[in-house]
């Protein structure tokens, strides 16, 4: 029995489910992130649906990567438009920092 993972949605892909975009879990994927690590990150979603996420992805690599790229172009359209106060974005990079080395 096949069983879908993932939706078009708003004109991009989403878990089925989930407010979750594909993107974020490519990204991390990309990045080197074992599917089980990906899981920790989002505890909305099963370990199944990470893995059908990147099976999709696999799959569908050009039509995936377009829409990454559009979500992409649209989010710093959206920055520049409307950009964060700088102690806002000093704050952000901070915890960023900080998140990323506990996980090392």
């Amino acid at each position: 029995m096949l069983k879908e993972f993932i939706e078009r949605r708003n004109g991009s892909f989403y878990l089925i489910g989930s407010r979750v975009p594909l993107a974020l879990i490519v990204q991390e994927f990309q990045n080197g992130e074992a599917p089980e690590a990906i899981r920790s990150h989002y505890p909305t979603l099963s370990l199944e649906q990470v893995y059908g996420a990147i099976t999709f992805y696999l799959g569908n690599k050009e039509e995936a990567e377009k829409d990454m790229a559009d979500r992409e172009r649209a989010q710093d359209a959206f920055s520049r438009k409307h950009p964060a106060p700088t102690e806002l974005k000093h704050k952000l990079e901070r915890a960023r920092e900080q998140m990323l080395s506990r996980r090392s």
